[in-house]
């Protein structure tokens, strides 16, 4: 009788964690020239990656009740796969937010937000797919670093950017809706640091 061929959890992993870049890069697209219509038009694609990515999620959850062998411990491997999908989560929760709070234009700080997220993920990708071989990867390190770096940087942006909206805005709707918008957009990024410092935990307890 024919072997069961092995469940790839680390192509898995990576194809959730792909599945979140290209949610950040649409975000982003969504971005230029914007407008409620444009978001409402091309949200639905981010959807649709968030709920692939669910689907992702519990194939991953469903073989580990059954593996017998995998290739980390089994806990680890939950919780990456939860850390990535808290990212494509926070990604689908913006584009809902700035269609439920009816944003209609988007401030020079959300913009700079965006383009965070969209390098964070991308190394969040690029240490995802290291991780498979992260006792030869010559970049991980550098990857983690890289995205805990940006998180650094949007850090200080989110200060700076609810400084000036307490200055200011006069408008006490205006405050609400955007420290909710400021607040989702850090999450982002804290959520893609996570990904990457759990990888980096990972490497030393594996190595």
């Amino acid at each position: 009788m024919a072997r069961k061929k092995q469940f790839d959890y680390f192509g898995e992993l990576e194809h959730l964690a792909k599945n979140a870049h290209q949610a950040a890069e649409l975000l982003e697209m969504i971005t230029v020239d914007y407008s409620l219509e444009k978001l409402e038009n091309e949200a639905q694609k981010i959807h649709e990656l968030e709920r692939e990515g669910d689907q992702i999620v519990q194939k991953i959850m469903s073989e580990l009740y059954v593996s017998f062998i995998t290739p980390i411990d089994r806990e680890d491997i939950v919780e990456i796969t939860q850390r990535l999908d808290d990212v494509l989560d926070t990604i689908n929760s913006i584009s809902y937010l700035l269609s439920s709070l009816v944003v209609k234009e988007l401030k020079e700080n959300a913009l700079v937000f965006i383009t965070y997220g969209v390098e964070a993920t991308a190394g969040v990708l690029t240490a995802t797919k290291e991780f498979a071989k992260f006792k030869n990867s010559k970049t991980l390190h550098a990857m983690i670093d890289e995205v805990s770096e940006i998180e650094g940087k949007a850090d200080k942006l989110y200060s700076d950017a609810l400084k000036d909206l307490f200055t200011n805005e006069q408008n006490p709707i205006e405050v609400v809706r955007w420290k909710n918008v400021y607040d989702q957009l850090e999450e982002l990024l804290n959520a893609s640091e996570s990904v990457v410092d759990v990888i980096g935990g990972l490497v030393i307890k594996n190595s």
